[in-house]
């Protein structure tokens, strides 16, 4: 995306370094970071700091079932993202284009764990919402996720993709 954010966030900040220390390396540490944010925030706090977070923290859980649960929070948070806060943050973002990736997590974890109805419906969300990603790099990044991610629910294959985000190796 070309769009540039609003105004400095300090939360967004502190996420932001947490997870990049987490993906170069550090993902004890960054979960430990990410988990005082979270205290702080609260499970009510600004929806778009639960939903950054919870979306990353699900990141750094090797255990699909942990994963799973920060994700369900990332996605039960979008939905209290309104638009006028998202452009608070960063002008030219739109929820619509969040739902894509978060339902991808989402039937992916399912998947790993074997709950293949599960996945598929949320697959079949994330292909729905294809069309609201940006084109370029990130887009096709997730599209191609989306693809591998339901070959996989088809084959019942419940192995860690190798291109699934997660703490670096």
């Amino acid at each position: 995306m070309t769009s540039t954010p609003v105004g400095p966030d300090p939360t967004m900040e502190a996420i932001g370094l947490a997870v990049t220390e987490g993906r170069v390396g550090d993902a004890a540490s960054a979960r430990r970071k990410l988990l005082g944010l979270w205290s702080a925030i609260g499970v009510t706090g600004d929806p778009l700091h639960r939903c950054t977070l919870a979306h990353y923290l699900a990141d750094l859980h090797e255990d699909p079932a942990q994963a799973l649960a920060w994700d369900t929070r990332a996605l039960d948070a979008a939905d209290a993202v309104t638009e006028h806060r998202l452009q608070n943050h960063h002008a030219g973002l739109h929820i619509a284009g969040f739902y894509p990736s978060l339902h991808l997590n989402l039937a992916d974890n399912y998947r790993r764990l074997g709950s293949f109805d599960a996945a598929a419906e949320h697959i079949n969300a994330a292909k729905e919402g294809a069309p609201s990603l940006p084109e370029g790099a990130y887009g096709d990044l997730l599209r191609t996720a989306i693809e591998q991610v339901a070959q996989a629910i088809t084959l019942r294959d419940t192995t860690k993709r190798s291109s699934a985000p997660g703490p670096a190796a």
